[in-house]
């Protein structure tokens, strides 16, 4: 994985953590997904799908992080 990945990944994490819009249930979901991620090294615009599908609120902060 490349470093770039991991820094938008350590991104990801942090503002989905920060967000008081977000259920718990759907930080849950967002922080398997990216530890499946990590673990499949899946296509960067594969994973960032996935993700954003989990919630709207989860697209908005990808979108606001500037990676969709």
């Amino acid at each position: 994985m490349s470093q770039s990945n991991l820094k938008h990944l350590e991104r990801i994490k942090e503002n989905i953590d920060k967000s008081t819009e977000l259920t718990e249930e759907e930080k849950s979901n967002s922080f398997k997904h990216i530890e499946e991620w990590y673990a499949e090294d899946k296509a960067w615009g594969t994973f960032l799908n996935e993700l954003a599908q989990i919630s709207p609120k989860v697209e908005a902060i990808l979108a606001e992080l500037g990676l969709i």
